[in-house]
């Protein structure tokens, strides 16, 4: 119960991999405030995590990309349980395509999902997170972000941005004892990845060496090692979780 008594907000959590994420910190004792552009599934989220886990959550309806509807998960956070300690920046969307075949709309939309997004919850929740003791920001990147990938070029800007985005505010907020970190997942068994054909399953894993495709939990628990006391000495890092594609 590493987290108990500590307020976490993760993004987009109602399903994958930012629940996996949720219901790990609900498992170290924290209380969680779920949010996702789909109510009814935060709320359903949030509902079976506090049944399961036995702590306070909260279920949001949120569109991160707008900063209005963010400052009010905010503050419906801070007047619900009295402030921040952590922030889990993971919502995230694909809108793939090579380059010269790619929509002006699917480029502003990625960047503004998986990149803007990060930019307007950190820099609404950063204050009450410096007013705790106990200050953590974990962005979700990707290898993406630090290989590039073709067909892929708004999501690899954006999780190559968020990834500078962690090392700048870890260098703005370290003074106030707030540490930033990246994680950036490899190929990530999901809901997405179930859809692919074996064929192209297992053309991604030989490029694994642990030759194996991640778990939703393996990303969970970097997020939970990163949100605990024991990484307090750790920021401005990106910790890859990919069965050692990027090494």
């Amino acid at each position: 119960m590493k987290l108990k008594e500590k307020v976490a907000i993760v993004t987009g959590s109602g399903r994958g991999i930012g629940r996996s994420i949720a219901e790990r910190l609900a498992s170290e004792g924290a209380t969680l405030v779920i949010c996702d552009v789909d109510g009814d599934g935060a709320v359903k989220t949030a509902s079976e995590i506090a049944a399961q886990f036995g702590v306070k959550t909260l279920g949001i309806k949120v569109d991160v990309t707008k900063s209005d509807e963010v400052d009010a998960l905010v503050k419906q956070t801070v007047d619900t349980f009295g402030g921040i300690n952590i922030l889990v920046n993971n919502a995230g969307i694909t809108r793939d395509g090579l380059m010269l075949r790619m929509k002006e709309e699917d480029w502003d939309l990625v960047i503004n999902v998986n990149l803007k997004s990060a930019f307007l919850c950190t820099k609404a929740a950063i204050r009450h997170i410096m007013r705790s003791d106990y200050g953590r920001v974990i962005n979700i990147a990707s290898v993406i972000g630090l290989m590039g990938n073709a067909g892929q070029a708004n999501y690899a800007a954006s999780k190559g941005g968020l990834i500078s985005f962690t090392k700048t505010i870890a260098k703005e907020f370290a003074s106030k004892g707030v540490t930033a970190n990246a994680i950036a997942p490899g190929f990530i068994q999901t809901a997405m990845t179930d859809k692919l054909k074996d064929e192209d399953k297992a053309k991604m894993t030989e490029l694994i060496p642990l030759k194996s495709l991640g778990q939703p939990g393996q990303v969970a628990d970097a997020v939970a090692f990163l949100a605990s006391p024991d990484a307090a000495y750790i920021t401005g890092q990106v910790l890859a979780v990919d069965g050692g594609m990027t090494m």
